[in-house]
């Protein structure tokens, strides 16, 4: 089986945080959003091969990351696009991952690379296995209103017998998260393009496959995050740190308060200041100043401010 995972976003809500990084290499916790997935694939004997599909604005930094890790299967498929204006969308580049890498003949594991999932991707793959057809991930987000930006799944047992992608009108709230194995039968991303379908969200080819064949779904109830937004980052940071804070060995810390979900990553220096739920990214400066649900960029001075819910990019001084 061979892995694919998505990784080719701009991330333009979260700018200027992520203006020259790729989202998927932010920390949550000790760990970048990423690293989460590749360690469990790498884990995983049944994939072979792991698949990072970017593109080729970030794609330095992935080589570069990459190389750094300990991981052994992941390998770089760049799409040709340097911003958001020539995106191919998901299932765009998808297919010409597929063609590319010559992918048709294998079952395929496609998940998204900013999403945190609090299950086991092994648990996933054990669903797809025995249920062996294409298998999806589906989360209740609890609120009609958030259900409209994802794709809609209807249920009987484990058979999804209805999908919808983002619906004006949901009638539920149990939606399909970026987490997709297909049998290599059911890889028909060139297929469903030639049609002119829409190439961007791969839950529309769901919505055309399940019209085709059976799709069942992986139901789980833990934790789920979108990393998009800054809430979402925040949120996810917070679950992942359940209450703790981490400052990193060579940062500085003095006379502060450090509240919840606080990560002082290294060489950040906090003085005189109070901080809760925030990040402060390495080299940054904090004096005497309050940081509420905050992101301080790297190499940053912020200096007798109060800031609540701000997003500071790097090498900023403020005030």
């Amino acid at each position: 089986m061979k892995a694919v995972v998505l990784a080719g976003g701009y991330a333009t809500r979260l700018w200027p945080i992520t203006r020259n990084r790729p989202k998927m290499l932010l920390p949550v916790g000790e760990q970048t959003v990423i690293d989460r997935i590749l360690a469990e694939l790498d884990a995983d004997e049944r994939i072979d091969e792991v698949f990072v599909s970017t593109n080729e604005r970030f794609a330095e930094t992935f080589d570069e990351h990459l190389a750094d890790s300990p991981f052994e299967k992941p390998q770089l498929s760049v799409e040709e696009t340097v911003d958001e204006g020539q995106k191919l969308g998901v299932i765009g580049a998808l297919s010409q991952l597929v063609d590319r890498e010559g992918l048709d003949e294998d079952d395929l594991l496609v998940v998204a690379g900013d999403n945190l999932i609090s299950f086991d991707i092994a648990e996933f793959l054990d669903f797809f296995e025995q249920q062996g057809t294409t298998s999806l991930a589906a989360y209740d987000v609890g609120s009609r209103e958030r259900a409209k930006q994802y794709g809609l799944v209807e249920l009987d047992g484990t058979e999804v017998v209805d999908f919808e992608e983002k619906p004006a009108e949901p009638s539920s709230t149990l939606v399909s998260i970026a987490c997709y194995a297909f049998p290599a039968a059911d890889v028909r991303f060139g297929e469903y393009l030639e049609d002119d379908n829409s190439p961007d969200e791969p839950g529309w080819f769901i919505q055309w496959l399940q019209k085709r064949r059976c799709v069942r779904a992986f139901t789980f109830e833990e934790a789920w995050f979108d990393i998009g937004t800054p809430e979402s980052y925040l949120d996810a940071v917070a679950w992942a740190l359940g209450g703790d804070s981490v400052v990193a060995a060579d940062a500085t810390v003095e006379n502060s308060t450090i509240g919840e979900n606080v990560h002082v990553m290294g060489g950040a220096r906090v003085t005189d200041s109070t901080l809760e739920r925030s990040l402060v990214f390495p080299g940054t400066t904090i004096e005497d100043s309050d940081l509420r649900d905050s992101i301080v960029d790297r190499e940053t001075l912020v200096c007798g401010l109060s800031l609540s819910g701000a997003l500071v990019g790097a090498h900023s001084q403020l005030p």
